[in-house]
């Protein structure tokens, strides 16, 4: 009788921590996770906040506990370097799709451009792309838009913080864009097209900002598998604490019987608190413990708080 050989379960590690990744032009931001996630051997990770295929730049991975603050860099500003292509609305709203409609570029200057952009700053309604991965009825629209299927969607609330004009030539603008969470550049890069008169659409996309962290900061692919090979040091040297992710966030500190009270899920009493609003909290040996919530009558609540064993 052959003798049946058991291989040891892959033991993988219990890495906690943000690490900032330049993702790449071509793989999708799921993809880069995962090949992320087997450098470092880890347990869990998760991005916050998908970037597409085509797109690149800054993609913060938290690894463990930081998954728990993960929500709170996906719902935070983001900052976008955009080239856009005049003259050609495609199906996609970037360069990956078929060119739906030509038209004639009008003559366009550096004024002309700025004053459009006024017209799409502040707070605004947009449509989401059917490209996109909203879901509707329980599938990905962009599972509909590949039928040649358009269904209803519901506009969005949005905020375009700043439209900031880099440079220009006949066919194309490149811009820089601060928007809050849920904006879809494609979508508007087609309506300031539409508001020049020719369309437009995405020519490239890179990520700059994402909440307080920045680009500049960020490691590539590349840059993360050769510091693999230094060993796993060096790859832990990478990794941000995560309540850098929450810097904007007020902070509280507790005395060691209020921290222990907060850990087992009741409501903490303390003087000198916001009036309302999200808090970071640490230990009286300032150690990050979580996230809590300023209750109506003045009492902080746990909302997401960290194993700090």
């Amino acid at each position: 009788m052959k003798k049946i050989e058991k291989h040891k379960k892959n033991i993988r590690n219990n890495v906690t921590g943000i690490l900032l990744l330049d993702k790449p032009v071509g793989i999708s931001s799921n993809k880069s996770l995962q090949r992320i996630k087997n450098i470092y051997n880890a347990k869990k990770a998760g991005h916050t906040g998908n970037l597409d295929v085509p797109a690149s730049g800054l993609l913060p991975i938290c690894f463990g506990e930081a998954t728990k603050i993960c929500g709170y860099l996906l719902n935070s500003n983001k900052k976008y370097y955009v080239k856009c292509k005049l003259g050609e609305t495609t199906k996609t709203g970037d360069a990956t799709g078929a060119v739906l409609l030509q038209r004639k570029i009008p003559t366009i200057s550096k004024k002309i451009l700025i004053d459009t952009f006024k017209n799409f700053i502040g707070n605004i309604q947009q449509i989401p792309p059917m490209f996109s991965a909203l879901k509707y009825n329980g599938k990905r629209l962009y599972k509909f838009a590949y039928k040649d299927i358009e269904v209803e969607r519901t506009a969005r609330n949005i905020t375009i913080y700043n439209i900031e004009f880099i440079r220009s030539s006949h066919d194309y603008f490149e811009i820089e864009v601060s928007c809050s969470k849920g904006t879809y550049i494609r979508t508007l890069v087609e309506d300031i097209g539409e508001k020049i008169g020719c369309g437009a659409h995405v020519s490239s996309l890179r990520r700059l900002e994402t909440g307080p962290f920045h680009l500049s900061h960020s490691s590539t692919l590349e840059e993360i598998e050769s510091i693999a090979n230094q060993g796993q040091k060096s790859l832990y040297d990478l990794l941000l604490p995560m309540d850098t992710a929450l810097k904007d966030i007020p902070e509280i500190r507790l005395d060691k019987e209020e921290a222990y009270c907060l850990s087992r899920g009741q409501f903490v009493e303390i003087s000198d608190i916001p009036e309302s609003g999200p808090l970071r909290i640490y230990n009286s040996s300032y150690e990050f413990i979580g996230v809590g919530d300023i209750t109506e009558d003045g009492q902080i609540r746990p909302k997401r708080l960290i194993n700090i064993a």
